[in-house]
């Protein structure tokens, strides 16, 4: 069995998104794929599945392997948009696809999350994208570049002072299928400090397959890990570390640095109590995989599943 802090830090932590590159699947092999991994015994670590607005149509004939017991759980995920006019207009389209989606299959299947891009040209406020999705009250992410992150998380808690509304969180991409993809470790580690320190809710995408960061040659640069990850921003929320000792440990390849047993999750000698990293996952929250396995299985190589 794998210690409980591992258990309170990767809880629902791997959103599936086999749709997406590298993987690539088509829907229905993707669908297939999370029907099976639902009913894993490693199925605690699986979040939903990262579904486009778009694709709602086509799940009708693939949905019956979904049922009240073993339910489809999707992110809901809206396209780019440029413009503020344009963001609004899809944030409103996909609200009302999400409301009839509930009224059709709501007995097997639920949006747990929405995600999606804030738009290339500024003007939308979060105050117009909270009418805009009315009365869904579901954590929503907004992607936002890595250079962007400290903005728009300044953003969003003045927008939770003035509202109370606690549904907002930030969207950062960790890699992608080319080197050009991938923030730094400083600049995740902004985004990590930032987001703790103000509790706004932070998930990630792209090029977390590994839990250790490590060289890869299909980018021909270092891929960060999702232990790194996860682990600096649950640390970071503990102890209230600087941007360069988070930076630190997200640039840390050797997989003896860290430690989960029963009590506590560590990084050399750094510790956090397995019932305060649940309260911090409530902050950094999940990322977005195009594999289940490959994770579980680089765990596995590491004798911490």
């Amino acid at each position: 069995m794998p210690a409980e802090s591992l258990r309170a830090l990767l809880s629902g932590a791997i959103d599936y998104a086999g749709l997406f590159p590298p993987a690539t699947l088509p829907l229905e092999e993707a669908m297939a794929n999370y029907s099976r991994y639902v009913r894993d015994d490693d199925n605690w670590m699986l979040g939903p599945f990262v579904l486009p607005v778009g694709c709602f149509a086509e799940l009708g004939p693939i949905l019956a392997p979904f049922d009240v017991l073993c339910r489809l759980h999707i992110s809901v995920l809206g396209p780019k948009t440029e413009t503020a006019p344009e963001f609004l207009a899809v944030l409103r389209n996909a609200a009302q696809a999400l409301r009839e989606f509930h009224t059709r299959y709501g007995a097997i299947a639920g949006a747990t999350q929405i995600e999606m891009a804030l738009p290339s040209q500024p003007g939308a406020s979060m105050s117009e994208a909270r009418d805009a999705l009315a009365t869904l009250q579901l954590p929503t992410f907004w992607e936002a570049p890595a250079d962007d992150a400290e903005r728009v998380i300044a953003t969003l808690t003045e927008h939770r002072r003035a509202t109370a509304s606690e549904h907002f969180g930030l969207k950062l991409r960790t890699g992608g299928v080319i080197a050009s993809a991938f923030p730094s470790s400083i600049q995740i580690a902004r985004a990590l400090v930032a987001a703790t320190k103000y509790r706004v809710p932070i998930k990630f995408t792209a090029g977390l397959h590994h839990p250790i960061r490590k060289f890869h040659p299909s980018v021909q640069m270092k891929m960060h890990g999702f232990l790194n990850v996860l682990g600096a921003g649950v640390l970071t929320a503990e102890h209230g570390w600087s941007v360069q000792q988070t930076a630190a440990m997200l640039d840390d390849e050797d997989a003896a640095s860290f430690a989960c047993d029963e009590a506590s999750f560590s990084w050399r000698d750094w510790k956090v109590a397995t019932e305060r990293i649940r309260e911090h996952r409530a902050v950094v929250t999940s990322f977005g995989s195009c594999s289940f396995d490959e994770p579980r299985e680089d765990l596995r190589a590491l004798g911490l599943l």
